[in-house]
């Protein structure tokens, strides 16, 4: 393909009078910036600053790492203006928003938008890649193990643009993908990839681990994910489990991870929406918890655009319940207290599908976050639970 084919995504700038062009990658599906110059270690944190906000690209062409001290210098000036902007707000109120959930849901909305602005300018630093994921600058590290975990292998064989932010992902991920996440109820640690959810919050393990088992027979695993609660109830004696997801990628996480801790022949992996053919006198899903719009992959396993992946494990429950059986949904509040769901749906949800409530366990989350006062969420945080519900099929 040629630089001019609409199928691709290029950036465009100019060095001196010649006409320079690139080919633009993001994981996140980002569209590139519309205007891109070069910089490198002479540009002042300021002058970038102001680049960056005005939506200009700096195609990095200096020292790696200084590149790095530049993605933080501007991080800093964000956090910073965003300071000022509360300040104005707390000294000018917002007229006719009311307390409680009307307050904690603009508050939300706030955050991700105070969140999208600041990745818009974060991505505005790019780093050149070159063929077999090489960084052409100096003292760049070796990046082509975290490239090759992440991306297509296509994208091997070609020159691109990348915001350095991404790569900072990118290596970010793969050391989690070497360390991996200590899960107590397995006495193990599970290996998450670059854009599966990662398990960090272990109570809702903790309820799956714990909780009365209705048969040992069979189970489904709806939304796999990295395979952890697949692993949990195999190791709890579960014989079978057919465990579903429509991410290729988190269904090669999932069977890394039961393969490293050899509970592969007790689980088939299945790439479907939502539910496999049959039935099972256990159905397990902790599908995303926050009703709102994903803004790049990870955000798939957070945000479930208007419920549709709880309403669609609800809805087809009964049809996949063997008799006597019970399906364990996993849910936090939290969009409840951040006004995103109003308080009687899932109940009401729950008894529209055709199913009762047969018992439930609750728990509190216990991430740094649900204790830091500084979080523009934390009112909202401090009353979360988190609750694995067993439903049946009403008689």
């Amino acid at each position: 393909m040629t630089p001019h084919d609409d199928s691709l995504a290029w950036l465009t700038w100019q060095t001196g009078s010649t006409q320079q062009q690139l080919r633009w990658h993001s994981e996140a599906g980002n569209p590139p910036p519309k205007r891109v110059q070069e910089a490198d270690d002479q540009i002042a944190a300021d002058t970038a600053y102001k680049l960056a906000c005005e939506g200009c690209g700096l195609l990095w062409r200096g020292d790696f790492q200084n590149a790095r001290q530049l993605l933080q210098a501007l991080g800093r000036r964000i956090d910073k203006a965003r300071e000022r902007a509360l300040a104005k707000a707390k000294d000018k109120p917002a007229a006719g928003v009311a307390a409680g959930a009307g307050a904690a849901a603009q508050a939300f909305h706030q955050h991700r938008q105070m969140q999208a602005q600041r990745a818009r300018i974060l991505g505005m630093l790019l780093i050149p890649v070159e063929p077999g994921f090489v960084v052409p600058l100096r003292r760049a590290p070796d990046l082509q193990a975290a490239c090759r975990e992440a991306y297509a292998p296509a994208l091997a064989d070609t020159a691109f643009a990348v915001s350095l932010r991404e790569l900072q992902g990118l290596i970010g991920a793969h050391e989690w993908r070497k360390k991996g996440v200590e899960i107590g109820a397995l006495g193990a640690r599970i290996h998450p990839w670059y854009g599966v959810f990662s398990p960090v919050r272990g109570e809702y393990v903790d309820l799956v681990a714990q909780a009365a088992l209705p048969s040992t027979e069979q189970a489904f695993d709806i939304g796999v994910g990295s395979g952890v609660l697949s692993a949990v109830l195999a190791r709890r004696g579960v014989r079978k489990i057919v465990a579903t997801d429509m991410d290729p990628r988190a269904l090669a996480c999932a069977r890394q991870n039961l393969q490293q801790l050899g509970l592969h022949q007790q689980v088939q992996l299945q790439e479907a929406d939502l539910f496999p053919e049959g039935r099972a006198p256990l159905v397990v899903c902790n599908p995303p918890w926050l009703p709102a719009r994903p803004s790049s992959p990870i955000e798939h396993a957070v945000y479930d655009p208007d419920n549709r992946m709880l309403l669609g494990f609800l809805n087809g429950l009964a049809q996949h319940l063997t008799p006597q059986g019970e399906g364990w949904l996993i849910m936090s509040d939290f969009a409840e207290h951040l006004g995103l769901r109003e308080p009687g749906m899932l109940a009401e949800a729950i008894a529209k599908a055709g199913l009762v409530v047969a018992g439930r366990h609750d728990i509190k989350p216990r991430h740094g976050k649900a204790v830091d006062r500084d979080d523009p969420l934390h009112a909202a945080r401090s009353k979360e639970t988190t609750t694995l519900w067993r439903l049946r099929a009403q008689a």
